[in-house]
């Protein structure tokens, strides 16, 4: 008899059944619908297409394409990532970070990149790609220069009013005066078209005259002298004396661009009637807004559309686009106002504005400076000299005499001026501003941004002469107050205990 046997077959399961279900699916609508575009473009790419109107194919490029969109955005990533390997190189060489950025936006630039590869500047930095830079750049000064505006208002005197005041105009004035006098022999060879006579010379004192407040702030903090008493008074003079230069410049741009007398009249009372409305009604209003609004996101709102209009305003006036920024910085609530806090909205724009946006005005910058085409005679060499000597004389002699005769020691005296003497990114502004002007030429720029550079770099230095003069007793709650929501850092009142 036959024995008839079969193995036992495993019922389907529920995860078996929808295993092939799904590999059906892809089978389906994925493999299937790829094969069939595989298909037809091969029959495509080999079938010779007689379309009317259609163009020959371009034959394909050795190099990348990547379009106006894409040269923007790898333009963008070089010019942050060069900013920021250049801030930190210059922090471990113990300099401002702000001085790694600015050499990284030459270097990018003709004066390093442009001149030993053009093929691969005009390749990272096309035509089209520098509009929308040029607008981040603009950006990121007009939140720069409120920044300055908030660091102003915030400065509060008390007991030494009057020695604040003798040195913030002698930080102005006694450069200006130096500069001014230097410009007088140096006008016929280095003013631009607009900048004969005059306004070349009184801008070459306004650009000496300048103390890049940011830059003073940062190194006092990474120094730890921030509540000392030279600290406190070059804060305070170099936000004073660099409103004020930025107002002279406002005028200096207004007699350049050939305006009568009538028109520079009229720009001057409209600036005028401006200042009075920010630093009145507008400070008065947003002080009264601050305190019924929670939201950040509004602050933040209100703060990005009053800084742009409010530059927007200024320039329509005859005034500079950055004086605006300035005024609503000044008209902004510095401290809590009720139940909205301003702080983490400031700080956050401010941050992104020095961080991110700033690098494309030091990259814009590079690009009109060419360092390499100064041609070092020994003329320009003599004008360098004298124009550092000048401007370096001038701010640490000028505010630290000042000082030292309304009543300081001689060291914390001339350790304020070596401090008032660091210029950095606010005078590059000034200086391009001046250049595209035509008040001054090419060279001019030129020379003007070593000596920016040069007078920043030797403030540490210069300053370890005059650190014995800023120990603790120089830490001193009377020349300008704390605020009411902050103390001394706890570090500076164990030292004053100890």
């Amino acid at each position: 008899m036959a024995l008839h046997s079969s193995a036992p077959t495993s019922p389907l399961t529920p995860e078996r059944s929808t295993r092939r279900r799904r590999m059906a699916a892809v089978a389906l609508t994925g493999v299937l619908p790829l094969a069939v575009i595989v298909l037809v473009a091969v029959i495509a790419d080999g079938t010779a297409l007689d379309v009317p109107g259609t163009a020959a194919r371009p034959e394909a490029g050795a190099g990348l394409h990547l379009g106006s969109t894409g040269h923007f955005f790898l333009a963008a990533a070089v010019v942050v990532a060069a900013a920021h390997l250049g801030g930190a190189l210059a922090k471990r060489l113990g300099q401002p970070r702000v001085i790694g950025e600015i050499c990284a936006g030459l270097a990018l630039g003709p004066s390093l990149l442009g001149n030993l590869a053009p093929d691969i500047t005009t390749w990272l930095f096309p035509h089209s790609a520098l509009g929308p830079i040029n607008g981040l750049a603009q950006i990121g000064l007009v939140l720069f220069m409120f920044g300055v505006g908030q660091e102003l208002a915030g400065m509060r005197l008390r007991g030494t009013a009057a020695r604040a005041f003798i040195v913030s105009q002698s930080s102005m004035l006694v450069p200006f005066a130096l500069g001014a006098a230097v410009a007088v022999p140096l006008a016929a060879r280095y003013a631009g078209p607009h900048g004969n006579g005059i306004e070349f010379v009184l801008f070459m004192g306004c650009a000496l005259s300048i103390t890049a407040f940011p830059v003073l702030a940062r190194l006092l903090s990474d120094l730890g002298i921030t509540r000392t008493e030279p600290g406190r008074l070059s804060l305070f003079a170099a936000a004073v004396g660099d409103g004020t230069s930025w107002l002279v410049l406002a005028a200096i741009l207004a007699a350049a661009h050939g305006s009568d007398p009538t028109t520079l009249l009229l720009n001057g009372v409209a600036a005028v009637a401006a200042v009075a409305l920010f630093l009145g009604p507008v400070k008065r209003l947003l002080a009264r807004w601050a305190e019924h609004k929670r939201s950040s996101e509004a602050g933040a709102l209100v703060l990005v559309v009053g800084v742009t209009g409010a530059a927007a305003l200024t320039a329509a006036i005859g005034v500079h686009q950055l004086i605006g920024a300035l005024l609503v910085g000044l008209a902004w609530p510095v401290r809590r106002e009720g139940a909205f806090d301003a702080g983490p909205t400031v700080e956050r724009l401010t941050d992104t504005a020095r961080t991110v946006l700033l690098p494309f005005f030091f990259f814009g910058f590079g690009l009109t400076v060419d360092l390499s085409t100064l041609g070092w005679s020994a003329s320009l060499v003599a004008v360098f000299l004298a124009l550092l000597a000048l401007a370096t004389f001038g701010k640490i002699a000028g505010p630290g005499l000042a000082a030292w005769l309304s009543g300081m020691r001689p060291g914390p005296a001339f350790a304020l001026g070596v401090l008032l003497n660091a210029r950095g990114l606010t005078e590059l502004i000034v200086i391009q501003i001046g250049y595209d002007a035509g008040i001054i030429d090419a060279r001019m720029l030129a020379i003007l941004t070593l000596v920016a550079l040069a007078t920043t770099m030797m403030t540490r230095p210069l300053l370890r002469l005059f650190r014995s003069g800023l120990g603790t007793g120089e830490l001193v709650c009377s020349t300008v107050a704390y605020s009411e929501s902050d103390g001394p850092p706890a570090s500076h009142r164990d030292r004053a205990r100890s």
